[in-house]
């Protein structure tokens, strides 16, 4: 009730154009159109079994990204979840769930993780174990670096805990694949025989594009 009379007042905008939303909806129907006709897309990453991104990050998708990072939407991160779970063939999201780690003055400046977010709503959805093992040591933000230096620079990411045996790494944007291909180091080094890696979106040209599947139980 007191949320409808406040929307009388301040009616609702989507977190991701900024436009009229329905009541009780974070996301617009027309946003909602466009994330789903986004194509997902696989990546070839060193270190990873299968790499499956949700969309391209473009339009729709890109401004998703941009209002759970910078405009701390934290209920967008199950949004992610859902397109992600969605976009996955069964028998990909099996084992646990872990988060590619943020690097730790960036966590502390936002006070909360986008990755390990979307990773906590998609274990919920389906079902799976939540393992934030991995921890990473500061250096040089992936950001406006060329292609060659990231890959030859990666972040520096180790065990921090137990590692599952079967790993399935969740991230928002994917662009070189660098940082992915640490983690899934760290985790082979920790013991992990298969990993596997989901992201929001991808940024940099996909190997082949998927067509959309159900989430694995």
């Amino acid at each position: 009730m007191l949320e409808d009379l406040v929307a009388l007042v301040a009616p609702p905008r989507c977190a991701v154009c900024g436009h009229g939303a329905e009541l009780r909806r974070r996301i617009c129907e027309r946003c909602e159109l466009a994330l789903r006709r986004l194509a997902p897309a696989w990546s070839a990453v060193p270190g990873v079994d299968q790499t499956l991104s949700a969309a391209p990050y473009d339009g729709a998708a890109r401004r998703l990204v941009a209002a759970l990072k910078f405009g701390s939407r934290l209920g967008l991160a199950d949004d992610a979840a859902a397109l992600i779970a969605g976009r996955a063939p069964v028998g990909l999201l099996v084992g646990t769930i872990v988060p590619v780690p943020a690097a730790p003055l960036r966590r502390r400046k936002r006070g909360f993780d986008a990755a390990e977010a979307i990773a906590a709503g998609l274990a919920k959805r389906c079902g799976l174990p939540l393992a934030p093992c991995l921890v990473r040591a500061e250096s040089r933000r992936q950001v406006g670096r060329r292609r060659a230096e990231r890959l030859s620079d990666p972040p520096r990411v180790s065990a921090g805990s137990a590692v599952p045996d079967e790993a399935v790494l969740v991230d928002d944007v994917m662009t070189t694949g660098a940082t992915l291909g640490a983690c899934a180091e760290a985790l082979r080094s920790g013991g992990a025989t298969r990993v596997v890696a989901v992201t929001l979106a991808a940024s940099r040209p996909s190997r082949r594009r998927l067509g959309v599947d159900a989430c694995a139980a």
